[in-house]
């Protein structure tokens, strides 16, 4: 993708991971729609980047990303880059006593969420690209958050597939996929000793500039160099002329 001169809506876009790409991908002019459940945390957001446009919006709900939808379509009609970035990490276990309902929460966030608004955003004439961001998680799973990790290993291997699937209309699927870092994913204080995020931000950019579809760093770059030549041969056999 050119990594200038879009309008890119990221979800998630006020902390984090998505905070660092809304400032970077703003540096880089282009115009920036973020969305997140805090509208407090998204003031802050607009305080601190007069540029960025925002939108409350809680994704575990299904009509909330309707709605969302329908701004964009009404109000940003010139939209072409869905980044699905948003997410949540819980750590549990089968027996807790909660398990279910929080385990549905991560499905939704992480799952239903980004499938839901792929299928809507793929509407929009002018989209040309999706971005999705999965985890390091998605090749071996870190057990004390074992849904989180099963949510980013259905969201690659549907990436690949939507790669596929889209190729052919013009649409480009990217997928980033980060290792631990230093957020405040999962709870403050969590991941205090992982790389900064600023590190991650800047290579991120570097590989999109290089025309990179898949987009790792440290660790997950590891991951996927092993994992990606092995899936390429099974995949082809799968689906021969994909």
């Amino acid at each position: 993708m050119n990594i200038s001169n879009n309008k890119i809506l990221i979800t998630g876009g006020a902390s984090g991971i998505g905070l660092g790409l809304t400032a970077q991908f703003l540096k880089e002019n282009n115009s920036v729609i973020i969305c997140g459940r805090r509208q407090e945390v998204l003031d802050d957001v607009a305080r601190k980047y007069p540029g960025v446009i925002t939108r409350q919006c809680d994704l575990e709900v299904e009509a909330e990303r309707t709605a969302l939808y329908n701004w964009v379509a009404e109000d940003h009609g010139d939209l072409n880059v869905l980044m699905n970035n948003a997410g949540i990490q819980n750590c549990m276990k089968v027996t807790d006593g909660d398990f279910f309902e929080r385990a549905t929460q991560e499905v939704g966030i992480n799952v239903l969420a980004p499938l839901h608004l792929t299928k809507l955003f793929l509407q929009l004439k002018s989209l040309r690209t999706i971005i999705n961001v999965t985890s390091g998680l998605a090749f071996v799973p870190l057990i004390k958050v074992p849904v989180y990790s099963a949510t980013k290993a259905f969201f690659r291997s549907f990436t690949l597939s939507l790669r596929h699937q889209l190729k052919d209309v013009g649409i480009e699927v990217i997928e980033i996929i980060p290792p631990k870092l230093n957020t405040d994913l999962g709870g403050k204080g969590l991941h205090d000793d992982a790389p900064q995020v600023s590190e991650f931000i800047e290579s991120v950019f570097e590989q999109l500039r290089a025309g990179q579809m898949e987009i790792s760093y440290t660790l997950s770059a590891e991951q996927t160099k092993i994992n990606s030549a092995t899936t390429l041969e099974h995949f082809n056999k799968l689906n021969p002329g994909a």
